[in-house]
C-alpha cells in the first residue's frame, strides 16, 4: 500500500518526536547541570590546582571526543591525532613568541654641518602580543591541520586497517622528530615560553568576585569554556547529521553504502579532516593556558597514547564517554600521588606502604585493568549497553 503524498515517513515520525521530547529529557538536563558546574568553578573554587585541572580536563574532553569522532565514528585508526594537537599548540606559540621579540632599527643622523659625516644609532625596540595574534595563531592552526590532514587521506586513506595507522604514525613520528631538531622555533626539549596580551597577560588582575580573583587565569579559563562548548555541539551535530549517518554506515558496512551511491571515501576524508583541525584548536587552547610548550609533550607519541587511553576508558562510538575518561586520567594524575602521601602519613612505620605510595603509576594502572575489565565498552559504552537490554526486557514485557 503506498504511502499518501507529503504524508511523513516513520523514520522522520521518530525524528519530530525526538525533536519534541528533546528539552525534556533528563540528559538535557544533566547537560544543562554540568555546563552551570563548568561556570561556577572559578567562582566557587579559590584553587589553582582545581582550575588548572578543571581547565585541561575542558581542553582534553574535546581532543579525545574529536578523535572518537575518527575512530569511533568513522572507523579510522590512525596515530597522527597527537601530531595534530601539537601544531596547534606551536601556531600560537610560535607566533606569541616572535611576537614579543625586541626590534632592531638604525637610525641614521644627518650632522648640521655637511663635511661632518653620518652618526648611526642603534636602538632596540621592545615588542608584545597583541589580541590580532591570537587570531593569527588561530587562523594558523586550522590552515595547517586542514592542509596535512587532507594530505594525508589523498595519499594514505585508501590504503585501510593497520597500513593506514601505521603511515599515520610515519607522519607524527616525522613531526616530532622535526620540533625536536628545529630548536630555533620550537624550543625543542628546553621549551618555548611566551605570554599573551592584555587581560590575558600573567599578572593582570582587576580586583575579587566572592570566591573568584578577577584575573588572567579567569578570563583564560572562560575563553576555554566557550570554546570547547562550542566544538563539543559542533560534534554533536556532525555525527547527528545526514552526514554523520553515512559516516557511521560506513563503518558498519562499507560495501553496502557504495552499492547505495554514496562516495564513501569523501565522507570518511571529511570526517578526518573534520576531526583534526578540532584536535589543532584544543592544542591552541592548551597553549593559551599554558603560555609554554616542549615538543616532548604535545608532539611526543605519550601524548597520543594518553588519548588513546581516555578514548577506550570512555568508550568508542559514545562522544560522551570523553568526559568520562578525561575525568579518569587526569584526576588520577592529579590526586593518585597525594593520596599515597596521605596513607604514609596516616601509617608512617609500614615501609612497604611508602615504597606502594611512590609508585602510584601502579595503582593506576590496576584501575585501567578493573575498568576494562568490567566496563568492556567502556564506561558510556557499557552503561548504554545496559540501558538498551533494559528497555527491550520491558517492550518485551509489556507485548
Amino acid at each position: 500500500m503506498s504511502r499518501p503524498h507529503g504524508e511523513p515517513t516513520p523514520v522522520q515520525l521518530d525524528r519530530f518526536e525526538e525533536n519534541r521530547r528533546r528539552f525534556i529529557r533528563p540528559v538535557f538536563w544533566l547537560q544543562v547541570g554540568l555546563l552551570l558546574a563548568l561556570a561556577c568553578v572559578p567562582l566557587g573554587f579559590s584553587s589553582v590546582r582545581i582550575l588548572d585541572v578543571v581547565t585541561k580536563g575542558m581542553i582534553f574532553t574535546v581532543a579525545v571526543a574529536s578523535y572518537d569522532l575518527i575512530i569511533g565514528y568513522t572507523g579510522i585508526v590512525t596515530f597522527a591525532h597527537g601530531m595534530f594537537f601539537g601544531l596547534g599548540a606551536y601556531s600560537l606559540g610560535v607566533v606569541l613568541n616572535q611576537a614579543s621579540q625586541p626590534l632592531k632599527v638604525t637610525v641614521t643622523f644627518l650632522a648640521p654641518i655637511l663635511t661632518q659625516p653620518e652618526l648611526t644609532k642603534v636602538a632596540w625596540l621592545t615588542s608584545s602580543p597583541s589580541y590580532y595574534h591570537l587570531f593569527i595563531g588561530f587562523l594558523i592552526a586550522v590552515a595547517l591541520a586542514a592542509a596535512i590532514s587532507l594530505l594525508i587521506v589523498l595519499f594514505s586513506l585508501r590504503v585501510k586497517a593497520i597500513f593506514f595507522a601505521m603511515i599515520s604514525l610515519a607522519f607524527a613520528e616525522f613531526a616530532f622528530i622535526l620540533g625536536q631538531q628545529w630548536r630555533s622555533l620550537t624550543g625543542a626539549g628546553d621549551g618555548l615560553a611566551f605570554k599573551l596580551p592584555g587581560i590575558f597577560a600573567k599578572g593582570w588582575s582587576g580586583g575579587r568576585f566572592l570566591a573568584a580573583d578577577i584575573n588572567y587565569k579567569l578570563f583564560v579559563y572562560y575563553v576555554i569554556l566557550v570554546l570547547a562548548v562550542i566544538l563539543f555541539v559542533m560534534m554533536l551535530r556532525f555525527i547527528r547529521s545526514p552526514l554523520g549517518r553515512v559516516i557511521k554506515s560506513t563503518r558498519e558496512n562499507e560495501p553496502r553504502a557504495t552499492a547505495l551511491g554514496y562516495k564513501t571515501f569523501r565522507f570518511q576524508a571529511t570526517s578526518f579532516v573534520f576531526g583534526s583541525v578540532i584536535a589543532a584548536v584544543c592544542g591552541w587552547m592548551y597553549a593559551f593556558h599554558e603560555l609554554q610548550l616542549d615538543a616532548g609533550e604535545v608532539l611526543g607519541i605519550g601524548l597520543m597514547l594518553n588519548i588513546l587511553l581516555m578514548v577506550i576508558l570512555g568508550g568508542l562510538g559514545t562522544l560522551y564517554g570523553s568526559i568520562v575518561g578525561v575525568a579518569f586520567v587526569l584526576a588520577g594524575e592529579a590526586y593518585l600521588p597525594d593520596i599515597g602521601k596521605w596513607a604514609v602519613q596516616f601509617m608512617p612505620n609500614v615501609p612497604m606502604l611508602e615504597r606502594l605510595a611512590e609508585r602510584w603509576l601502579l595503582w593506576f594502572g590496576i584501575l585501567f585493568v578493573l575498568v576494562v575489565i568490567f566496563f568492556p565498552k567502556g564506561v558510556v559504552g557499557t552503561a548504554r549497553d545496559l540501558i538498551g537490554r533494559a528497555k527491550v526486557r520491558a517492550m518485551a514485557k509489556e507485548s
